[in-house]
């Protein structure tokens, strides 16, 4: 398929653009693994697309929470709102892809010719107040807990917890489907007008209208189904989902697993209410790319990291196409 160009792509990094696995997590680690996201990003800036760039904030959120329980425990810190959490996970994680995209710009000279400059926007995702997530939270985040410190938790704060499949007891909060970025017509003029804009990391923070004003709330959004809505309103020629695999599978993990190279929309949605992808790994991912048609996308992209060039040129990853 033919995205011509100076097309956009919307690139929507995992959790590996900071922290792969076995990784301890230092600044070191984040470091390293920002600028071989950044090299990601400039090829394709030198093939000639203009670039939008989104990323996960798990593990980050997972850091902040597990902070703010030490807090809790031991020195009687008030407990910070998972809104203002987000705001400051795409601070920090924009601030060092931000920074180490500028500085692969100025090594190959492309800053200033083919790109003004790069701008992190720290995004608001609107939310439906109303939205069934919010009933029956199940985004499992911050740290694990026995039985009773997490019944003691859920009294003196309110908070919900669910015994984690992996052990032990951890704090679920809602998932709403996001509807659209507050700031999306920034991030579009930024975009259109040279920048390789950072934004909507984590999906966002997710806010609600009430009362014909904007409140944060206590939820998580899903990066890549945020990383859709914001790639639809931008009408991205392409959205490229990149994760720690070279495909997506039927049957992953299983002596039968087979790669999906490329595939419909409505292949892909059937297989998708078949349960062939799962609901917190491949199934948002998946999810996404059938949205991201359905909405006017001309190819969605489910790729490795280190493929990003080659999966927009269809020499890997699983792409879903209209049809």
């Amino acid at each position: 398929m033919n995205i011509g160009k100076n097309g956009l792509v919307v690139v929507a990094f995992g959790g590996n653009a900071f922290q792969t696995k076995g990784d301890k997590g230092t600044v070191e680690d984040y470091w390293r693994n920002a600028y071989t996201a950044a090299e990601t990003v400039i090829r394709l800036v030198e093939e000639g697309y203009r670039v939008v760039v989104t990323h996960g904030n798990g593990p980050q959120a997972g850091i902040l929470a597990e902070l703010m329980m030490l807090g809790l425990k031991y020195k009687n810190i008030p407990p910070m709102s998972l809104d203002i959490a987000g705001a400051m996970t795409q601070g920090w994680l924009g601030y060092i892809l931000q920074q180490a995209l500028y500085n692969k710009l100025l090594e190959k000279g492309l800053l200033g010719s083919k790109v003004k400059g790069v701008v992190t926007v720290v995004t608001q995702t609107l939310v439906r107040k109303d939205d069934p997530d919010f009933k029956d939270p199940s985004k499992y985040v911050g740290p694990w807990y026995e039985k009773e410190e997490a019944e003691k938790l859920a009294r003196e704060f309110g908070w919900i917890f669910k015994p984690d499949p992996r052990g032990g007891y951890r704090r679920v909060v809602p998932s709403p489907d996001p509807i659209i970025q507050v700031e999306i017509e920034a991030i579009k003029t930024l975009a259109e007008n040279g920048f390789i804009v950072i934004a909507d990391g984590g999906g966002g923070v997710p806010v609600i209208n009430e009362d014909s004003r904007l409140k944060g709330v206590e939820a998580v959004i899903d990066k890549d189904l945020g990383a859709e809505r914001m790639a639809s309103a931008l009408r991205a020629d392409v959205l490229l989902i990149l994760t720690d695999v070279d495909y997506a599978y039927i049957n992953y993990g299983s002596p039968n697993a087979k790669p999906i190279r490329e595939i419909t929309v409505s292949e892909a949605l059937k297989l998708y209410k078949e349960g062939h992808f799962k609901p917190g790994s491949m199934g948002p991912k998946i999810l996404a790319g059938i949205r991201f048609i359905q909405n006017g996308g001309k190819l969605a992209i489910i790729a490795h990291l280190k493929n990003a060039a080659e999966a927009v040129r269809g020499e890997s990853g699983t792409r879903i196409i209209p049809g």
